[in-house]
């Protein structure tokens, strides 16, 4: 249990870095407002189709009388914009990364720097890099996708699909959310996908620690945006610690080192 604190300690720590660095947390809005705009359409335009969609789906139902044509569509439909919700918060931030790329690549350099010791650099071109991050993305989404369908159908289970379905699927998405945003600081350190998941599976718990607190704030848009930045701070204190855990501080909640007046100023080419 002392790991879920400890997770949720670099959450922290990375929302108080950016606060301490302001053009940072400025610069790091910007992919996550672009990403907000698309994401809002495609939820609303969801929103206003999954009735039609359900309705389409189940002509079976077309002849039931009341009320039970009414309870099996309204279900269905609240369980589709659900699947679409938990799908969006995987992959808002799958999307917000690939966009700002560059901008977190600075963002996640400007942490490592201000906490000391070396800075690692991939050494790759940005395409490169670009390639990598949604190369990457994608297999992650195939197995959130894969935990998605088999949670959709477990819903239908009575009591057991309204309270612990929802809860693994917050671990789920808890979990592979921490995995995207770790990936931007571990990806410099070398670290391929496969040893990134191996990396996380030997902290579950400190992982979802970091990662279902997040996922909770992020159901709400607006938050997301204003959380990202500090967000990729959090997550590389935590990969800093993960990938050299000897040289690793108390992972309780604290802000970085670095006065913020020290820090440069913020360039999206540097990545």
């Amino acid at each position: 249990m002392s790991d879920l604190g400890a997770g949720f300690g670099y959450l922290m720590k990375g929302q108080r870095w950016v606060a301490q660095h302001g053009r940072w947390f400025g610069f790091g809005l910007l992919p996550g407002l672009v990403t907000l705009v698309v994401y809002a359409g495609a939820l609303i335009g969801l929103g206003y189709g999954a009735d039609d969609f359900v309705g389409w789906a189940t002509p079976f139902a077309d002849d039931w009388s009341s009320p039970w044509q009414g309870i099996l569509r309204t279900g269905l439909t609240a369980l589709v914009f659900v699947f679409g919700l938990f799908l969006a918060v995987i992959t808002f931030t799958a999307v917000t990364l690939l966009v700002g790329q560059p901008f977190y690549e600075s963002l996640s350099e400007e942490v490592d720097r201000s906490e000391g010791g070396d800075v690692p650099e991939s050494g790759l071109p940005l395409w490169r890099e670009l390639w990598i991050s949604a190369r990457d993305s994608v297999r992650i989404l195939l197995r959130v996708a894969l935990y998605g369908i088999i949670l959709f159908a477990c819903g239908f289970i009575p009591v057991i699909g309204q309270t612990v379905v929802p809860a693994i699927g917050f671990c789920v998405s808890g979990y592979f959310l921490a995995e995207e945003l770790t990936a931007v600081a571990l990806q410099r350190r070398g670290m391929i996908l496969k040893d990134r998941l191996a990396l996380l599976r030997g902290r579950r718990m400190l992982v979802l620690g970091f990662g279902v607190p997040l996922t909770l704030a992020f159901l709400i848009p607006v938050v997301a945006v204003f959380l990202m930045p500090g967000a990729v701070a959090g997550a590389t204190l935590l990969a800093r610690d993960l990938a050299d855990p000897d040289a690793a501080p108390d992972p309780g909640p604290g802000p970085g080192t670095a006065d913020s007046g020290d820090a440069p100023a913020p360039r999206a080419w540097s990545a």
